[in-house]
């Protein structure tokens, strides 16, 4: 068995999903669940098929997240892993109706962060062991980080008034 790094591109300004399903039917289901939760969103699904022509499936409703989304599944390799790049929206906008969707096994992760998915490759394929998800903590929050965060939230994003 091989481990490897596999750094997964996020375009400028988007947001990512990765999971794993099961099924031939996710991709039209998770487009339903997109469109459905935020009609305005815009974005791209990819899913590696790991049986029969075991082919990326895709869809969306953006030429350059589909492609992106693509690039993604083929330099993955791994059966059954699906992402979602996204703008005009955030993963906190799309994780529960992608989660529920009935396909959907488990979610790696959701960020704009770059991220590194560790791969590792057998005799039978690949498989996703993990994900690297941004940066190593540089410190601990102090007060005044503590009031940033809550003016982000509030006043910049609108979390809570």
């Amino acid at each position: 068995m091989e481990l490897k790094a596999v750094r997964i591109t996020i375009p400028e300004g988007a947001n990512i999903i990765i999971g794993q399903s099961h099924f031939i039917k996710t991709v039209e289901d998770l487009y339903e669940a997109m469109v459905t939760t935020l009609p305005q969103i815009k974005f791209g699904i990819a899913f590696n098929e790991a049986s029969g022509p075991c082919l990326i499936r895709s869809d969306g409703n953006e030429d350059e997240l589909i492609k992106t989304a693509v690039a993604n599944c083929q330099a993955l390799q791994a059966g059954h892993v699906f992402n979602i790049i996204m703008k005009d929206a955030y993963p906190i906008n799309m994780l529960n109706a992608v989660k529920q969707c009935q396909e959907v096994c488990s979610i790696y992760c959701a960020t704009a962060n770059p991220v590194e998915v560790i791969i590792a490759q057998t005799d039978q394929g690949c498989g996703v062991m993990g994900v690297v998800d941004g940066f190593s903590p540089k410190g601990v929050e102090t007060d005044k980080d503590k009031d940033d965060r809550r003016n982000l939230l509030r006043n910049i994003i609108g979390y809570k008034r």
